[in-house]
């Protein structure tokens, strides 16, 4: 059964480092795009950041560009959003996603 699980949230003050982790299970990550979404309360699901199967493609939305940087290492079967600079916008739960799978999620929590 294919699994992502994502770690590394917490509480963070604004301008702040925090770095996500997902963890493919049951998967043969290497040949999928993979990407992060975010979720914050009484809002809609929003596209973060995505990266290619090599790990050389990636894009990222005009709110986090600049200070998120996501990585993937397809040995371990890991996914990375290294995020920077947090603001309390980027509040959210924090979900990987990958060839019509879902994580779970993290939750991100920049506040003073």
């Amino acid at each position: 059964q294919v699994q992502l699980v994502e770690s590394g949230g917490g509480l963070v003050q604004p301008g702040g480092s925090l770095r996500l982790s997902c963890v493919a299970s049951g998967y043969p990550l290497n040949f999928y795009t993979m990407s992060w979404y975010r979720q914050a309360p009484g809002k809609e699901r929003e596209w973060v950041a995505s990266i290619g199967s090599t790990g050389i493609n990636t894009n990222y939305a005009d709110s986090v560009k600049g200070r998120f940087t996501i990585s993937r290492d397809n040995a371990k079967k890991t996914m990375f959003l290294q995020m920077t600079n947090l603001k309390p916008e980027d509040t959210a739960v924090y979900v990987c996603y990958t060839n019509n799978v879902w994580g779970h999620g993290t939750q991100v929590t920049v506040s003073s």
